[in-house]
Parts: structure tokens; sequence; C-alpha cells
């Protein structure tokens, strides 16, 4: 007999458990759990997403213009910023909680006794993929969790393959130079199967077009931006992932008319992107140092002039270093808020940094979000607060006044 569903609770309090067998990369497990769980997504088509900086973005936009022409679209992305359930997403809804729990009470049952127990990416995947195949989706769009050639979407047949801006970022995995980054990212890449790229410096580019031969997949590289009609993210780069989404689209042979773009286009939802909260605060989840570059750019061209008040908070394994250097320019104070993560350089290592980048650029450690947010809103300039992802959801909720998402399983 099928064991009762575990509460929504209880059934994330178990996922999360499974953050103990850390990041594996590979595909046994999840054909393993595809074949399994019988998913069957033969009747939708599939654009596959890769790349460092932009993919979901690139992601969000493809699936609002997909809805705007009345498609039915399935949206699987990480990491997810205040609940669990934005990561699965049917025609814009996110997944249901006892949809959740009903998928993670079936595959906790499946995988109990499996060696090697699947990962945490590897579970949701195939929680997504299920989801996905019962929904009867028209066309899914899968965002990779990291690198591509070994991420746990990769086991997914796609019609299009989609790199958006390469660049540093979880090197430990994905290799030291850009040219084993990029290896790993154009390993989406499918025997025949169109591939859409972002620009790219020159070694990664050489490295994209080798792999595109040698699947003897067509490769078009999108250099021009989207100007046509507005874009509901801010920032002229948001205009290049625009004309890669739009490419995607095009190159999948799936008909879709300017109307359903420009549409598409200035209802795409995807916060903490230089997300306006109100006129004077910004949320960005920039964690890399060229995403962090692309963010300074973005508020000049915002803001002009005029420096921040920045709330920043970073985790220990990211460039530091390198993302401090990249917001200092555009910063008149710093504050650097304690939050709840295992992973966050502790505020007082970030202090260090900037204080040896910029020594005259002034700083305050803060106890909590909330102190450091009372104190910048105290001053005159606008406030960004940028370093991570999984920091811009903690302020989000915040904001909102909900629970944050490492609250969300909390019994």
């Amino acid at each position: 007999m099928p064991r009762p569903p575990l509460p929504y609770k209880e059934a994330l309090a178990w996922l999360y458990g499974l953050q103990r067998f850390g990041i594996k990369l590979g595909l046994e497990n999840i054909r393993r759990l595809i074949a399994e769980l019988h998913i069957d997504l033969r009747g939708s088509r599939v654009i596959h997403v890769a790349g460092t900086n932009g993919k979901g973005s690139v992601c969000a936009m493809i699936d609002s213009i997909l809805r705007e022409h009345g498609r039915r679209t399935g949206l699987f992305t990480s990491p997810h910023l205040v609940t669990f359930r934005e990561r699965i997403s049917v025609n814009g809804e996110m997944i249901s909680q006892d949809a959740v729990a009903n998928g993670l009470t079936a595959i906790r049952g499946l995988v109990a006794d499996w060696n090697p127990h699947p990962t945490f990416f590897e579970i949701i995947t195939a929680l997504a993929l299920k989801y996905f195949s019962e929904e009867k989706i028209d066309i899914v769009v899968l965002e990779t969790g990291m690198g591509g050639r070994l991420d746990a979407t990769n086991a997914v047949q796609s019609d299009v393959s989609v790199i958006t801006s390469i660049d540093f970022d979880h090197e430990k995995w994905l290799g030291r130079s850009l040219r084993e980054i990029a290896t790993e990212k154009a390993g989406i890449m499918k025997p025949k199967v169109p591939v859409i790229c972002a620009p790219q410096r020159p070694e990664a580019e050489e490295m994209i077009r080798g792999r595109a031969a040698e699947c003897e997949a067509p490769i078009e590289f999108v250099t021009a931006s989207y100007d046509k009609t507005p874009i509901a993210l801010a920032g002229s780069y948001q205009k290049q992932n625009a004309a890669l989404a739009i490419a995607a689209l095009r190159v999948a042979n799936i008909d879709i008319n300017d109307s359903s773009i420009a549409r598409g286009l200035a209802s795409v939802d995807w916060p903490a992107r230089f997300q306006h909260w109100n006129d004077r605060i910004v949320i960005d989840g920039a964690h890399n140092p060229a995403a962090a570059y692309v963010l300074a750019q973005t508020w000049r061209e915002t803001f002009g002039d005029q420096r921040a008040m920045l709330i920043l908070a970073i985790f220990s394994d990211k460039d530091l270093r390198g993302i401090c250097e990249a917001l200092a320019p555009i910063s008149d104070y710093v504050f650097l808020p304690k939050i709840r993560s295992e992973r966050a350089a502790p505020p007082d290592e970030l202090a260090k940094v900037l204080s040896t980048i910029t020594p005259s650029l002034p700083y305050s450690i803060t106890e909590s979000i909330g102190e450091a947010l009372a104190f910048a809103r105290s001053k005159p300039n606008p406030i960004l607060i940028t370093g991570s992802l999984h920091f811009a959801g903690e302020v989000l909720a915040h904001l909102r006044g909900e629970p944050a998402a490492f609250e969300e399983c909390a019994q």
C-alpha cells in the first residue's frame, strides 16, 4: 500500500536533510529516477538553459512570452528566494504544497535504500519532471542548477540548448579556467539540436564552437539586443537576455508573434534582479564579480552619480574581493548584517576585504537585516541590497513579513 503523504513541512525537512550528501555531479541517479518514476516528456518540447549569469532571467522571459501566446508551460529554476515552491511552476502558478508533499513522499519511499542516495538537487529535478509529465505541458523550460554536462537537468532530451554569459563561479566543481567552465556549460548540447548562445570571451567561444561542431549542432551567437518594446526587468543587460529568449523560441520552431513577445516581456516577473522594492530600495542577487559589475553598471544607468547605502552579505565560498571591488565605487556607506546562513562570510571578514580595497569607505556591522535597513533608511541615499540570492530572499521575506526560506520547513 502507498504510504500516506507527509505533511508539507515534514516533506521539506526530509528534502533539506539530503543536503548532507553535498553536491555530486552525475547523471546515473537522475536517469534511474526518471525511469522508475515513469516520467515521460515526449509530448513536450524542452528548452534547456545553462550559463553563469542571466539564465534565470532568460528562462523567465521564455516562460512569460509562451504563456502570453497561450501555451501551457512548465518552468524549473533555482535557487528559490522565499518559498521552495518558486522552483517549479505550471502556467505561472507555483506548485502546490500538496503536490510537493505527495511527490516527495513517493520519491522518499522509492530511494530509501539507494546507494548512492540521490542528492537534494537530483530529488527536486525529479519532482519537477514528474509534475510536468503529469500536468501535460506543451513546453518545458529547464534551468541548470550548476554547470551543465553533469547537471541533473541534462538527463532530459532537449529541443534547443541556450547558453547565457559564462564567467567565473563555482570553480570548485566546474574548473579554474574559463575554458574548463565553458566545457561544463556547453555539455548541455545534444547531437544536431540547435544552440543559441550569448556573446562570450574568446576562450569560452572557441570551446563552445568546438563542442557544437562535435555535436553537429547548428549554433547561433546572438549579438544584438532587443529594444523594440519595454521589458519589465531593469538594466540594459536584460535586453541581451530578451534577444536570447526570443532567438531560442524561434529556433525551436515555436510560432510566436510580436504581440506575445511584447506582452510577455512587459509582464515578466523575476524578483531580486535589480528589483525596485520601492522608490529607494533595490534588491539584486549578484553573487559573483561579473554579476556585480553588471549590477554596478545598471545602478549608474538608473541613479547616475548618486551612490548607494549598500547592504551586503556574501557566501564565504564566493570571490569576496572581486564582488567588493565591483560594488565599492557605487557605495557611499556599507552595512554588513549578520544573516542566518552557515555559508555566509562573517561580517568582520567582509569588513577587512572592503578596508583593503577602499580604506575611506565607511561601514557598520549590524546584528540583523532589520537593523541594517533602519540605519540605511535614516540616510538620504537610495539603498542597494545584494551579495547573494539567498540573502535577497531573506530580505524579501523580511520586507513582506513572511517566513524566510530556511524557516519554511521548521517544525
